[in-house]
């Protein structure tokens, strides 16, 4: 059992309700999440989009992968998520992107989602359940909400090699994660809640790559306005925190993961 910290989700609010948003926004673009586009289509063709899909996005926050499956794929999406920051943008985006008749937002909690049970066709997620507290509650809901017959398929951030506890506490600490999930862990989480694992796959190769990429982009690109913005002491620390992600990717101690999981037809 990995050792959980006290994050609640009031911390991961304050986060993205203030300034660790927009340098997130920053450095990974409004997906925030690894891979951009490139690994929302990705998953889109293997989960299978078609028109006329409802999707249910958990932990939506700007909504870009929502706006993008949406348009490309023409399937109807749900964002859900409780940052009040992320919420407002996400729905002015997806006006401004004149898609607001396929893509909505709901304000709500992962761990006690307000849908009755068999709603989608689909429930996604992308490089956000780390911050869920409780992912053990969160694959149920998941499991509850999507219809029988229908998938849930996400990727995440992940332990993947053992570490100092440190080194455990330095990486958790800086992102405000209660703990992060093994590629088995979320497997035996899914297969607990009664679904059937289809993929089970280790993408920290690339991981490592984008958050080398993240490292470059702050250093290069960003470096200024941040200063400017919240001070050298912020700046300082943010880059402190992707370096020591940076390097523990490399070693394979942290990485990325993805599950594609079915729930069985009634």
């Amino acid at each position: 059992m990995p050792t959980r910290y006290d994050y609640t989700g009031k911390d991961v609010q304050d986060v993205y309700d203030g300034p660790g948003g927009l340098l997130w926004e920053a450095v990974m673009s409004e997906q925030i999440h690894s891979g951009k586009d490139e690994v929302t289509e990705r998953m889109a063709k293997a989960v299978g989009l078609k028109p006329g899909m409802h999707v249910l996005d958990v932990c939506s926050a700007l909504g870009a992968p929502a706006r993008h499956i949406a348009k490309t794929y023409g399937v109807k999406v749900t964002g859900l998520d409780f940052t009040k920051t992320m919420l407002t943008k996400a729905i002015e985006r997806t006006k401004a992107a004149g898609l607001d008749n396929l893509v909505t937002f709901v304000d709500g909690n992962a761990m006690d989602m307000p849908f009755k049970k068999d709603t989608f066709d689909v429930v996604w997620g992308q490089d956000a359940w780390c911050y869920v507290t409780d992912k053990e509650r969160l694959m149920r809901e998941c499991a509850r909400v999507v219809k029988p017959g229908g998938v849930v398929a996400f990727t995440d951030w992940i332990e993947t090699g053992p570490m100092s506890d440190e080194l455990w506490t330095a990486l958790n600490t800086f992102m405000v994660f209660p703990y992060l999930e093994t590629l088995d862990g979320y497997a035996k989480l899914a297969e607990s809640a009664g679904l059937d694992v289809v993929v089970r796959e280790d993408l920290s190769v690339d991981f490592a790559r984008h958050v080398q990429g993240y490292l470059d982009a702050l250093e290069r690109a960003y470096r200024p306005d941040i200063v400017a913005a919240y001070g050298q002491q912020m700046y300082d620390e943010v880059e402190r925190g992707i370096r020591l992600w940076r390097d523990a990717s490399a070693a394979g101690q942290v990485g990325r993961g993805r599950i594609i999981a079915r729930k069985p037809s009634a």
